[in-house]
């Protein structure tokens, strides 16, 4: 993410401290400096002597990737990794697909896949590029490396998208592949030959690099990431803007995102144009532990060159968020975080359990509901959640971005909180969590570093599927 757009966020947002009842038992009084108890989680952090990484006792890691080191295709790793996903590796060992947040200043500064003055972008590149750019190539991206966690090695790595731009997050789907999303919208101009904004499907057995394809009955928007129901095949989207929309695309064929399908944005029944963000004093709020129900409406012109897709699903009655980021699917449950959110504007996440016949003829019988999970009153503990996923035994595992060191921040399911990791070394965020197929590897990025790393140790069970 963008610290800069953060910052801008922060400085003019004038939110206030509010007291939210059901969050009392979990956070202490609206005072500054105040730190209220967190849960065990897995014991204190130990210095870490290379200074990259603070785990807790009997978890170590490994550098499996970093930017700028060449690739088994003869490219180089690209820099600003942020989300990925891990799956099964036919031949054993687990496929880690993993997006990079590169724009054109980004790549011009040595970030790119391609080396300096793009000398190693060839032809084949050119031909499968989505947008081969104007005076120069689109270089966001996403590679695919195979890793070993027994014997710790990578066996390839290489580039699988190219001619994208800010590759933010996405998400895995239940049919093995990688949905990447652009955080852009860059139109045509002396840089780029096409326009940007869009979604691509990635899938992880691909061997090489793979024909880039926008996906625009998804929408043109500021993408942020992507979680699919497996029970239905939904795709719900998130939107990286402090006054954001939650989106989900219902596809004509489930599992064949470019045969088509209908965006909508999430509204609340009783509360028309709701303001989740919780930022005004005096005004309705978003109270824990209540579920409010849902309904979705229909947007058109869903990829409209203006960026105006979010200020007219909210005018149709569509709910605000601040500045939607994580997505993910689990325990039954979407949940997604709000990075920005909350009266001390350091973090939301919400829960939405889909309604018995989620965008089918019966759904208004039955609705989905979403209720606030959690909402950070004390940036000591965490501070603008990002990219999450649900860990193997049913905690949530948040990624810090923010403008002090970050860290890994565990949320049990009753909603307390625990420190997994910190970063008191440098200030990259952390993005990209996510878990070998297996449970037994944890996988994360280090974005301003350029680190990708395998984390080890004992973690719990994977509860029953």
């Amino acid at each position: 993410m963008d610290l800069k757009r953060r910052s801008v966020l922060m400085a003019g947002g004038g939110a206030v401290a509010g007291a939210f009842l059901g969050l009392q038992r979990l956070w202490a009084a609206e005072l500054p400096g105040s730190t209220a108890a967190m849960a065990t989680g897995f014991g204190d952090l130990r210095t870490d002597p290379r200074g990259i990484l603070d785990l807790p006792s009997g978890f170590s890691y490994r550098v499996i990737a970093r930017a700028g080191s060449e690739m088994s295709d003869g490219l180089l790793v690209p820099g600003m990794a942020d989300g990925m996903a891990a799956f099964a590796n036919p031949g054993g060992g687990v496929r880690l697909v993993c997006n990079h947040e590169l724009d054109p200043d980004r790549a011009r500064l040595g970030g790119g896949p391609f080396g300096a003055r793009h000398a190693r972008f060839g032809a084949h590149h050119r031909q499968r590029a989505y947008d081969p750019g104007g005076d120069e190539p689109s270089c966001g991206s996403t590679t695919t490396l195979i890793y070993d966690p027994q014997t710790g090695r990578v066996a390839r790595q290489w580039l699988s998208l190219t001619g994208t731009e800010r590759n933010c997050a996405g998400g895995p789907t239940p049919w093995g592949a990688w949905l990447s999303c652009e955080e852009s919208l860059s139109g045509i101009d002396n840089l780029h030959a096409r326009e940007h904004g869009y979604v691509f499907e990635v899938p992880a057995s691909a061997d090489g690099l793979v024909p880039a394809l926008a996906l625009k009955s998804m929408g043109r928007f500021n993408h942020e990431a992507a979680a699919v129901d497996p029970r239905t095949g939904v795709v719900y989207l998130s939107e990286d803007r402090p006054d954001s929309l939650l989106y989900r695309y219902l596809p004509d064929q489930p599992g064949r995102l470019a045969a088509g399908g209908r965006l909508q944005a999430l509204a609340l029944r009783d509360w028309n144009a709701a303001d989740t963000r919780n930022w005004t004093p005096d005004a309705p709020r978003m109270e824990p532990g209540k579920t409010f129900t849902t309904r979705w409406i229909d947007l058109d012109d869903v990829a409209s060159a203006d960026d105006s897709l979010r200020q007219r699903g909210h005018a149709s009655g569509a709910a605000l968020f601040a500045r939607g980021e994580g997505l993910w699917w689990g325990n039954g449950t979407l949940y997604f975080a709000c990075t920005s959110g909350g009266a001390r504007q350091a973090g939301q996440v919400f829960r939405y359990v889909p309604g018995a016949d989620e965008g089918g003829a019966d759904e208004a019988a039955a609705p989905g509901g979403l209720d606030l999970f959690v909402e950070s009153r004390d940036p000591q503990q965490m501070a603008h959640c990002d990219n999450l996923t649900v860990t193997p035994w049913g905690d949530l595992l948040l990624c810090e971005d923010t403008d002090r060191h970050c860290g890994l921040v565990g949320v049990r399911p009753d909603g307390r909180l625990y420190r997994f990791a910190d970063n008191p070394y440098n200030a990259s965020e952390l993005a990209g969590a996510c878990f070998a197929p297996d449970g037994r590897t944890l996988f994360v990025n280090q974005q301003a570093s350029g680190l990708t790393l395998a984390i080890r140790g004992p973690f719990p069970p994977a509860l029953p599927v």
